[in-house]
Parts: structure tokens; sequence; C-alpha cells
């Protein structure tokens, strides 16, 4: 037999218990998938800052290409997109947008002639600075 009481009390919804269950669970599972996603992204900018380094490794090699030279360390990578003066053979833009910053947020060093090569181009990875282990690490044209 169903008494009123009874029917009352299974129609009300959940009980805090059971609401105290499932945000733990929810809890729980962002604990244990939010960091790979975080982990993720991170790749994610690595990867396009080799994409970007290389980019502008080959605008470098056409800018060398038409003038005979890469741009110095004082014209930089601004060489290609403005031309620089004195160049008559200049035949750019080499790039098809502004040069890019990293995906930190941060300006590409540039030094012709480089330490490593014809030139250098460097991102100093996510914290800005020279060195660094994982995420921090320095991305470079000469380590691939």
């Amino acid at each position: 037999m169903i008494y009123p009481s009874d029917k009352k009390r299974n129609s009300n919804g959940f009980t805090l218990i059971e609401l105290l269950v499932v945000m733990v669970i929810i809890g729980l599972l962002a604990a244990l998938v939010g960091p790979r996603f975080i982990r993720q992204e991170e790749k994610a900018k690595i990867k396009a800052a080799k994409a970007q380094i290389e980019l502008l490794s080959t605008a470098l090699d056409t800018f060398r290409l038409d003038v005979g030279r890469y741009p110095s360390s004082e014209e930089g990578l601004e060489a290609l997109r403005t031309k620089p003066g004195g160049l008559e053979r200049w035949d750019g833009p080499y790039l098809k947008k502004d040069v890019p910053l990293d995906p930190w947020g941060k300006a590409y060093a540039y030094k012709s002639p480089g330490e490593h090569g014809s030139f250098d181009i460097v991102s100093y990875g996510a914290d800005g600075v020279s060195g660094g282990e994982g995420d921090n690490r320095d991305i470079t044209n000469w380590e691939r």
C-alpha cells in the first residue's frame, strides 16, 4: 500500500547527498582531464613557434636570393616587410602579413650573422628568457 507521504517524498527530486556525490565526481573528472588540455595547449604553442620560425627562415632565404645577403641584425626581420635603405634588388615584401610575434606574444630574436649559421632566430618560450626546460625552453632555427 502507498501512503500519501511516501508518494510526496519520491517526487521531490535529488537529495543533498546525491547532489554532493555528483559534484565530487565532476570535480574529480575536471582534476584528471584539465591538466591534459592545458598541456596540449602548450604543445600547440611550441609547434606554432617552430612553424613560424620555418616560415621566417624561408622568407630570409628568398631575401638572400634577391639581395645577395641576409638582413643585418640592425635591419632585423622587419626587412622582410619594409625595404631597407640602399637595397636596389629588394623584391619584397617577403611576408604577406606583419612579422609575427611568437605564440607567447613576444618578438622573435634575430641575429645575422648568427652564432649557429648565417642567421639565428629564437623564441625564448613561455618565460621569455634565455634557457629553460619544458614550456620555457628556447625554440630556435638551428635545433629541429
